[in-house]
């Protein structure tokens, strides 16, 4: 599963750093701007899920970059997250009308940051935030890449947590094979019918060796599917 990205536009180092290494820690993958200058240059070739937008910059100030960026039809849609010294009322109310989805005054928790910013993602794509998925006895956390039955770790290769997290993400479906390698790979290689059902039976037997018994649907002609009622020993 591909780690959110989040654009930091701060020109305070310290900051900047900070901000960096707590959404790595809390599985976010930071990107780093140091004014609004460089911000658009990176958006115009990369793809940003959210904008942590300082508001006193350098140069273009915070409030007119996040009016650009409501201009332009490739960014109006990217949710952003105002920080700033700035506490007032007013302030805030500017930054809501022009177009901030939260506001954060400085000094802020590091805590409620990333609670702010998995909310405004959660609401927007809600697999890439979520903190567990319980089926049953098993147990799916998406943030550790970790996989529990009845408390006991299950040990899995990075492909394998993926296609677990996809199923039960999905489990009342039936995902194609093209489903599949279009979200666990994107499309980037080529992954031909063999590869899945590989993979498929790989996870099927390190399941059942923890005890979980009739894990996954083959359904003929479309796909896999989680099993309606996996049987939990």
């Amino acid at each position: 599963m591909k780690k959110p990205n989040i654009l930091i536009v701060e020109d305070e180092e310290s900051i900047l750093e900070m901000i960096a290494l707590n959404l790595h820690h809390n599985n976010f993958q930071p990107l780093r701007a140091i004014n609004a200058e460089n911000a658009e240059s990176f958006l115009n070739k990369n793809k940003v899920d959210l904008i942590l937008l300082d508001w006193m910059l350098p140069g273009m100030d915070g409030i007119d970059f996040l009016k650009r960026l409501r201009t332009n039809s490739s960014t109006k849609s990217i949710p952003v997250i105002m920080l700033t010294a700035k506490s007032e009322e007013l302030d805030k109310i500017e930054g809501f009308e022009v177009g901030a989805d939260d506001y954060l005054a400085k000094p802020f928790s590091q805590k409620e940051l990333v609670a702010r910013i998995k909310a405004i993602l959660r609401r927007k794509n809600p697999e890439s935030v979520l903190d567990k998925i319980e089926h049953g006895s098993l147990q799916v956390n998406p943030d550790s890449h970790e996989v529990f039955y009845k408390s006991k770790f299950i040990k899995l290769g990075p492909t394998e947590f993926k296609l677990i997290f996809l199923l039960c993400m999905n489990k009342n479906r039936v995902l194609s094979r093209e489903i599949i390698v279009d979200k666990i790979w994107n499309n980037e290689s080529e992954i031909d019918a063999r590869t899945i059902d590989v993979h498929v039976k790989r996870l099927r037997s390190t399941l059942k060796s923890y005890g979980i018994e009739n894990s996954i649907d083959t359904i003929r002609g479309a796909g896999y599917k989680l099993a309606d009622e996996m049987n939990f020993e």
